[in-house]
């Protein structure tokens, strides 16, 4: 991606992404995993497929796709308290899960995935910013290779994978339009968005605050171009992973 000039605190380029690196097989018995670095940012994914759907879905002949996301107590600068030991979710929590599960199940057909639950365990070893984005990113691409392994065990005949799903952040800093936000940019964003885009070129979601300085459309119809480029690179690599 060719580079604008700005003054980033890494020194990237306004278009540019943070450095990317995917590691499939991150853990040994989940039927497909991944870790997803970007940046400073490393999210490990895991999914397990289970021969069984929620109550609701039982005889419908369809699928279910699920997650779950948590942020270890050290991976931000301070210690957090682990959520299971409060005895609750957080808020914060709560809406990325429902994110992750809404990016992924436009990206599969779950009358062919049959009457089977897959769930995405997202979990933030290290947050440096777009930890919810590269959840999203790195989710779909564990999902892809447990499908793949589910159609080598011969479980399933067909994929049932209808397209690719990534994620990025965009924002506003000092006035510039930047791409993929790392922590020391999201603190101090005017404008902080959130895209879930498809190979197709649809978007999925899209989150958008102004957290400082309104925006205008036109700078919302920029802040998703520049989006819809970071997507792109971002669909390709994980091809290139999984191809």
């Amino acid at each position: 991606m060719a580079k604008q000039g700005s003054q980033r605190p890494d020194g990237r380029a306004n278009n540019e992404l943070r450095p990317v690196r995917l590691t499939p097989g991150f853990f040994r018995y989940a039927e497909g995993s991944l870790l997803i670095e970007v940046g400073e940012t490393r999210v490990a994914c895991a999914v397990s497929v289970e021969e069984k759907v929620p109550p609701w879905l039982l005889g419908k002949g369809r699928g279910w796709v699920t997650a779950e996301y948590a942020m270890l107590p050290r991976a931000t600068h301070s210690r957090n308290a682990r959520e299971s030991a409060r005895g609750h979710l957080g808020g914060r929590t709560h809406e990325i899960q429902r994110l992750i599960g809404r990016a992924l199940r436009p990206a599969v057909n779950l009358t062919a995935l049959g009457e089977r639950t897959m769930t995405i365990d997202c979990d933030v070893l290290q947050a440096d910013g777009g930890t919810r984005t590269a959840a999203v990113t790195g989710a779909y691409l564990a999902m892809k290779l447990a499908i793949a392994r589910l159609m080598q065990d011969g479980i399933l005949s067909t994929s049932p994978l209808r397209m690719a799903v990534a994620a990025v952040s965009v924002g506003i800093v000092a006035g510039q339009p930047r791409l993929d936000l790392c922590y020391e940019e999201d603190s101090k964003a005017d404008v902080d968005f959130n895209v879930v885009m498809t190979s197709a070129g649809e978007y999925v979601e899209v989150q958008g605050t102004a957290e400082g300085k309104p925006f205008t459309a036109d700078a919302m119809i920029d802040l998703l171009a520049l989006a819809q480029t970071g997507i792109q690179e971002l669909l390709a690599m994980g091809e290139a992973l999984t191809a």
